[in-house]
């Protein structure tokens, strides 16, 4: 592999000639294979930044955002994190899998920069582009120290993740939410087994999920739950639904929020060859919907919500979604932190938006992408 662009988050960038695994005197970037992550390159950096700002205009319900990991060992087919990975010239199929950027000095850079002066102590969201507590933050434990360097400064934060790792920090988490407010959210998607190995392979089980909903309620924490992505003609039938979010009440969630999947540049590419292979009886189906873009239609929203509205009346869901189901102050105007283009509060009807264009790729020699949260790229993982 030859130099990458996130080579420009090195403290020893200036050091010409070094490749990735090459050490420096001022600085490390080590690619290592572990045994208990098999085909898998772990890449450890310096990062020069831990708290990445969210554009200003956007409609997200927080400030500023941290991302711990590049790449996600969930390995979800239809990720929108996966473009990220090519402003690393890496590539976002089996790279965004298999090649893992981990930001080994992070805790330090965020209590730096949580300690300066002109730091306001705004909401910062984990959990928007790769998941916080993916099967690599059992080896490198980035988690606490941002916790407590988070609540030691008074910052109010929040995390969604589908990594059952968090019930190590449930307590840690509960004694930061005594000083300062914390939002807590679990993602769910798919609940037949064969398909959840097919298309989310390193995700732990619905059942470990909805047994992480309930630590996190136990502990005395809000906790919502994202039905995330609900996929047309997989996942959307009445019944499942309905299953669906029986299992997430009976669990003790706070509330739940419903997302319509949506296929971006990178996920499209990745998510349609697997649909072509495993379901090719839906490929006209959804080339229909998305042919307008990354999202679903109207149609398709308004069929979904109203499908779903008196199910989370009869499960008692129906009362708080997006923010307020995790306990984030505030909300996206569309109910979903992390999600305000592509989603909806429980029982409400967004109004049709446009197809969000892809971000234009900057060419070499441009200043590298200072973190993996750029203009409309703030998602669900």
């Amino acid at each position: 592999m030859g130099p990458v662009r996130w080579e420009g988050q090195r403290l020893d960038a200036d050091d010409g000639g070094l490749l990735p695994g090459m050490p420096s005197t001022r600085g490390l970037l080590r690619s290592v294979q572990v045994p208990e992550f098999p085909g898998v390159t772990l890449h450890e950096v310096l990062s020069r930044s831990a708290l990445n700002k969210v554009p200003d205009g956007s409609r997200m319900p927080f400030g500023y955002t941290i991302n711990p990991y590049r790449g996600c060992l969930h390995q979800c087919v239809y990720c929108f994190a996966r473009k990220t990975h090519e402003w690393l010239d890496l590539d976002s199929g089996r790279d965004f899998d298999t090649q893992i950027v981990v930001k080994t000095n992070l805790v330090e850079v965020l209590r730096r920069e949580l300690a300066k002066p002109s730091w306001r102590r705004e909401h910062v969201a984990l959990g928007t582009n790769t998941d916080p507590y993916q099967r690599a933050e059992g080896r490198y434990r980035l988690m606490p120290g941002v916790i407590r360097a988070l609540a030691d400064s008074g910052t109010p934060f929040s995390v969604l993740t589908k990594g059952t790792l968090a019930r190590r920090d449930v307590p840690l988490l509960a004694s930061a939410a005594r000083d300062v407010p914390v939002g807590f959210g679990v993602s769910l998607a798919i609940w037949d087994d064969d398909l959840h190995a097919s298309l989310e392979p390193g995700v732990p089980s619905p059942r470990a999920r909805l047994d992480l909903v309930r630590a996190v309620t136990d502990a005395g924490l809000p906790c919502g739950v994202f039905l995330a992505p609900v996929l047309p003609g997989l996942t959307d039938r009445l019944a499942d639904l309905d299953a669906a979010l029986e299992a997430v009440a009976a669990a003790g969630a706070t509330g739940v929020t419903v997302v319509p999947l949506h296929l971006r540049p990178g996920a499209r590419e990745w998510f349609s060859a697997w649909l072509a292979r495993e379901h090719p009886a839906l490929v006209p189906r959804y080339r229909q919907l998305y042919r307008g873009g990354a999202y679903v239609p109207a149609e398709y929203r308004t069929w979904l919500a109203e499908r779903v509205a008196p199910l989370l009346r009869r499960h008692g869901l129906d009362g708080h979604s997006g923010g307020r189901a995790r306990g984030v102050p505030g909300e996206a105007p569309s109910g979903v932190p992390g999600d305000d283009e592509a989603s909806f509060p429980a029982g409400s009807l967004p109004a049709a938006r446009p197809a969000a264009p892809a971000p234009a790729r900057r060419g070499r020699g441009r200043a590298p992408a200072r973190d993996d949260a750029v203009p409309g790229q703030l998602a669900l993982i």
